[in-house]
């Protein structure tokens, strides 16, 4: 029990980092556990056979997710973690749980996304890789150059300081709330590109929503529809500074960001992706889990 719980964190951390879902990732965690505890004998790497183990779990569930998506109604978007401003674990890494990015791992192939994570995210080398999905190792790195390729060709090529995230967040949100369409206009880059996940249970854009008017225009009437009972507030979405929308105390949003530098040298919001669909939501009712963005505690390579 005691070798589960010190990985507990990089179990679920690859589950949601291959799925995109926190509840399909804590299901295998549970089902990881159960994989654990029907071991007898003794485990040279027990971090290794565990990550070995829900990776190969979240590759057998990406088949049946991949089918659920395909007739998923409007964007699809993964489910946010969240967690107040103030919070500092697991924020150093980041990038490699940014809804940006899980977006962009959607687009690669299962075993890609497996080799991504596992490599990126989790600093496992390739031999631990391939003893894990029973590749190669040259394999492995093969797949790994296409997939680090992939991502670097279609994840946000700004990287904006935490700082500035966050001054711009809150700029946006207090010029959302005031209904300053003026200052939202300056925040947003005139390409900007608005994404709803509402998964058709719940009133959102089907389609992208593009332009800095069309989209200031946008955010301004879903603020207005939800009446006075609506409360919003800044916390940390995926690592990284957003907003949560709350109704008469319920959660209705989850918002995140991207920026992007622009040819005068300012830095605008480039794409905001927010999840209104309240399947995603369901887990901010309880304790947000733990985004175990680090893999500091768990490089022991698989068993």
């Amino acid at each position: 029990m005691a070798d589960f719980e010190r990985h507990r964190r990089t179990v679920f951390g690859i589950a949601y980092r291959m799925l995109g879902s926190v509840a399909d990732a804590e299901d295998l965690v549970q089902d990881t556990w159960l994989r654990w505890s029907g071991v007898t004998g003794p485990v040279a790497s027990p971090g290794g056979f565990l990550a070995r183990t829900v990776t190969n779990l979240a590759l057998n569930k990406l088949d049946s997710a991949a089918v659920r998506r395909e007739s998923y109604v409007g964007p699809w978007l993964p489910e946010p973690l969240v967690a107040e401003p103030d919070a500092t674990d697991g924020v150093e890494r980041a990038e490699t749980v940014s809804v940006a990015l899980l977006v962009v791992l959607e687009s690669l192939s299962p075993l890609e996304r497996a080799v991504f994570v596992l490599k990126e995210a989790f600093g496992f080398s390739y031999q631990e890789i391939a003893e894990a999905l029973d590749r190669t190792e040259a394999a492995c790195r093969q797949v790994g150059s296409r997939a680090r390729a992939h991502v670097r060709a279609r994840r946000p090529r700004y990287d904006a300081p935490p700082e500035l995230r966050r001054r711009a967040t809150d700029e946006f949100l207090a010029a959302c709330v005031g209904g300053d369409l003026n200052r939202m206009l300056e925040l947003l880059a005139p390409d900007v590109t608005s994404w709803t996940d509402g998964g058709g249970v719940i009133s959102a854009a089907l389609r992208p929503v593009t332009g800095a008017d069309n989209v200031a225009r946008f955010v301004l009437g879903v603020l207005r529809r939800l009446g006075e009972g609506a409360g919003v507030r800044p916390v940390l979405v995926n690592g990284v500074p957003g907003v949560l929308v709350t109704v008469d105390g319920a959660v209705d949003s989850v918002t995140v960001f991207e920026f992007a530098e622009q040819p005068d040298g300012a830095v605008r919001i480039s794409e905001i992706r927010a999840v209104r669909n309240p399947h995603k939501l369901a887990h901010l009712a309880g304790p947000a889990p733990a985004l175990g963005a680090d893999g500091s505690a768990d490089r022991s390579g698989p068993a």
